[in-house]
């Protein structure tokens, strides 16, 4: 479901704001709402956020 709620708020920022489509800002916003997922009491999405260090915002 968080996969499917940042693609989808990516696409909106990019018809409505005028954004570029970026796999890397794509990512980077889905690793930290991960985090911020896991924080407020999420199981099992700290292991989807790690290994994504290189990738740039």
């Amino acid at each position: 479901m968080l996969g499917a709620w940042v693609i989808w708020k990516h696409h909106n920022s990019c018809v409505f704001d005028s954004a570029w489509p970026s796999m890397n800002e794509l990512l980077c916003v889905f690793r930290e709402e991960c985090h911020l997922w896991a924080l407020a009491g999420a199981q099992g999405l700290k292991e989807l956020g790690q290994g994504q260090e290189g990738v740039a915002g």
